[in-house]
């Protein structure tokens, strides 16, 4: 066996430890309960067991600007292990090792190192808390746009270095379009990509290029068909108001430099900790305090990697600018969009991914080279920095690994089984909750406990009526002779509630379990208009 067979499977080892390493860290996490289940997660769920029953849907339930791709690999997933919360979990993993897979063969064939690659998929495989928690639990297309949004990078690479070759154009052109179909994140990828594509269509031997080009617009219609169809049948505008941020617009009024300002702010307040994992993406308060300092040093020797990259007058320099535009194409998206108003990190997860890619190169130049130790050494503290982040993360439960921001819908669902037992053991199986409890009470009871959200979460009462999210539960519920109503966490609106069956002359009874405040047994039916209150009668 010669010295580059050796060398090959040796790094095949590495790679497949890297693997091993990224599953046993992600197992290890679920196997002591640290990701909560949640309503975004549930939903997911329910579609995938629809589609299974023969309804598929192109969206996510009550948001057009995310595809059902997730729900669909998830209900294959169920098809073949049941209907199980780890399995959704394991089909995120699945779609994360296709992430490092590609992103170690992306950085190595971009910086011609194997070491940049397998340092690339060290930080991926122990990422920061962000990147482990949307990778682990499902919110309908974060893990798809990662690895669909790695692919196009790479794809990219191929077609600078060959030209000439059709079959990677119309992969690209196709996969855009799934990427954009999946979830509107993938932009951030394929605008950066597209410039290379069209730069090496221009400049290949073929002299028909506007033909060529013709071929991946098509394939990218093929891919992006689902969205198309729904389009043509429900409109342009509504797609596209949705796919640019109203479903979260909460500055709708305010002037556009104000706004512009408040998201800057909240990019770099929130954003660049979330990402470098300074702290976990449902609060603001820091996390491995003590290693933070010496983590910012080293993200900052990467980040003077990149300007160096960035003015590097060599052949890749356009590939450098390329995996740098992702980055900045987040960023505008971030700060011109309504999606910049939240403070949550699950719109930086591509940046991340670029900046492992430029760590591998950091530590793959000749300054390192002379001084292997010092190299590991400053390579095993940036990874124990992310592996003490995550771990300190998950001790400390409630909240756990969340996504939720709003410590008001930070539900405590290990009370879920004892919840599902009471209300089954007293017939309330329909009945009104808030947005949080009814899909995973949905989900947990196979769709037998129906709680539809129409009562407010927010404090102050505020509602919206996209909190409903599927239409046939509504009708059970409207069609039940009997309904329960279940609280969280909103002494105020118990106290609205309560004051209300008083007034109609309804008797009723109280339970208390976990976080959950349960009114049943109620001598009629009353429904949310009858409360009084205009945020009930959205």
């Amino acid at each position: 066996m010669g010295k580059s067979d050796q060398t090959r499977q040796l790094l095949i080892w590495i790679l497949i430890g890297l693997f091993f390493l990224a599953v046993t860290f992600k197992v290890a996490l679920l196997s002591v309960g640290a990701f909560p289940f949640n309503a975004d997660e549930a939903i997911v769920g329910l579609m995938a067991r629809h589609i299974l029953e023969g309804n598929w849907p192109v969206f996510f339930y009550g948001q057009t600007y995310m595809g059902s791709l997730d729900a669909t690999l998830i209900a294959l997933g169920f098809m073949l292990f049941g209907s199980e919360v780890f399995v959704i979990r394991m089909i995120q993993i699945l779609l994360y090792l296709g992430t490092i897979i590609l992103a170690v063969n992306l950085s190595a064939r971009i910086f011609r190192n194997q070491l940049a690659g397998l340092v690339t998929g060290l930080l991926l495989a122990v990422p920061t808390v962000n990147l482990t928690l949307y990778t682990t639990v499902s919110l309908g297309g974060y893990g798809e746009a990662l690895l669909i949004g790695a692919l196009l990078l790479l794809l990219a690479v191929q077609i600078d270095e060959k030209p000439d070759n059709i079959m990677n154009y119309l992969l690209w052109g196709f996969f855009s379009g799934l990427g954009f179909w999946a979830f509107g994140l993938t932009i951030a990828y394929i605008l950066p990509t597209s410039v290379i594509v069209v730069r090496s269509l221009i400049k290949s031997r073929r002299s028909r290029w506007w033909v060529q080009g013709a071929l991946i617009f098509i394939a990218g219609i093929i891919g992006a068909l689902p969205l198309i169809i729904w389009a043509y049948e429900n409109g342009v505008s509504v797609l596209f108001q949705e796919l640019f941020g109203s479903a979260i617009a909460v500055d709708v009024g305010s002037a556009f430099l104000s706004t512009l300002t408040k998201h800057i702010q909240y990019f770099f307040l929130f954003g660049i900790t979330v990402t470098l994992g300074f702290r976990p993406p449902w609060t603001t308060e820091p996390i491995a305090l003590l290693l933070v300092p010496l983590a910012l040093v080293f993200w900052l020797l990467v980040f003077i990697q990149i300007f160096h990259r960035l003015r590097d007058e060599s052949s890749r320099r356009a590939i450098y600018w390329m995996i740098a535009g992702v980055m900045g194409a987040v960023i505008l998206m971030f700060v011109l969009t309504p999606f910049g108003s939240d403070p949550s990190g699950r719109y930086f997860l591509p940046i991340y991914f670029t900046l492992a890619i430029f760590a591998g190169d950091f530590f793959a130049q000749p300054a390192f080279r002379s001084n292997a130790r010092f190299r590991a050494l400053l390579l095993v503290f940036v990874v124990a920095f992310n592996l003490w982040s995550n771990l300190e993360a998950a001790a400390q439960y409630p909240p756990g690994i969340t996504t939720q921001f709003d410590a008001v819908t930070r539900v405590d669902h290990r009370f879920d089984e004892q919840l599902v037992d009471f209300l089954s053991e007293h017939g309330e199986t329909r009945g009104y909750s808030n947005y949080w409890v009814s899909y995973p009470l949905a989900f947990a009871s196979d769709e037998e406990l129906i709680y539809i959200p129409r009562l407010p979460y927010h404090l102050d009462f505020r509602y919206t009526a996209r909190d409903d999210r599927y239409e046939p539960f509504q009708t059970l519920v409207d069609e039940s002779d009997r309904v329960a109503y279940i609280t969280t966490f909103h002494p105020a609106l118990d106290e609205s509630i309560r004051a209300s069956f008083l007034r109609l002359g309804v008797v009723w009874e109280e339970e208390m379990i976990g976080d959950y405040q349960i009114f049943y047994n109620l001598s009629r039916p009353v429904r949310p208009r009858e409360i009084g209150e205009a945020w009930l009668g959205n």
